[in-house]
């Protein structure tokens, strides 16, 4: 009688631990194929991105769309990293809509495709406006900003899709702050320091050193006026320019655009 116990007891212990295997493995499988979220970002086990955020990539992300399949799916595996490993937080807005947070992920990416590790990792936060926001620290008002003391990177909605809506105009808000964070990224002593080309970079900097002696100087230039105020500026502005106008950018501006190509390690003029 005691042995039959023992052995109901065992069974039913076989069947539980059955069970709780079955269980994790099902939820392995939801989130391998994107079905769930929990929040957790693996890089050795890139998750695919969930089908409502490919839908969004597909109706506002030009980038995405003319990306080869094989590519489209690294760079649905970057989104969602970048997602994950951000907290997106609202100001003055109820929240931060599914739709928001995908399309700041995809002009990051679309800015560090070319670097497969590189997320801008330092920056841990994403603080997004409604539109354009007021400044107590100088007094002014801003419709981005990259702020490496508290690592993160603050949007105005309104301007940001405002950059995506005119894809020619050389104008993008998204892309200009993603280019301060990226330098930013580059200079961190982190797991993503230094991957910009020190050889290249050298060679932008005397290139962009000249272009914003012309621009100053009120020569005719592509790039717009407020590129001029410093090193930072002007590589944010080529930046938006890189990736809105890249034939006019390469036909005006050869040396200047092959050398962003190769820092960037991509070439938005071939298809």
């Amino acid at each position: 009688m005691i042995f039959l116990q023992q052995t109901v007891e065992s069974t039913s212990s076989v069947d539980s631990f059955r069970m709780f295997l079955v269980t994790m493995a099902f939820i392995f499988l939801l989130v391998l194929t994107g079905k769930i979220n929990l929040g957790i970002y693996l890089p050795f086990l890139p998750v695919p991105l969930r089908r409502e955020r490919k839908r969004i990539l597909k109706n506002h992300s030009r980038y995405y769309v003319n990306l080869p399949e094989k590519e489209k799916k690294r760079f649905e595996q970057k989104v969602q990293a970048f997602i994950h490993q951000k907290e997106f937080i609202p100001r003055e807005l109820k929240e931060v809509t599914e739709e928001m947070k995908v399309l700041i992920a995809a002009c990051a990416v679309q800015l560090t495709f070319g670097f497969r590790r590189v997320s801008l990792s330092f920056f841990k936060r994403i603080l997004v406006y409604p539109t354009n926001y007021y400044s107590t620290i100088n007094q002014k008002y801003h419709r981005g900003e990259v702020n490496p003391r508290v690592k993160a990177i603050v949007l105005s909605w309104e301007h940001f899709v405002e950059g995506f809506i005119d894809e020619a105009d050389g104008r993008n808000l998204g892309l200009h702050e993603m280019a301060h964070a990226l330098r930013i990224e580059n200079r961190i002593t982190n797991q993503e320091y230094g991957f910009l080309d020190e050889k290249v970079l050298s060679e932008w900097e005397v290139l962009a050193d000249f272009e914003i002696d012309r621009i100053q100087s009120n020569e005719p230039s592509i790039f717009r006026e407020y590129a001029a105020t410093n090193r930072e500026e002007f590589f944010a502005v080529a930046v938006e320019n890189f990736f809105e106008r890249p034939e006019i950018f390469k036909k005006e501006k050869p040396t200047l655009y092959q050398n962003l190509a190769l820092l960037l390690r991509q070439d938005p003029s071939r298809p």
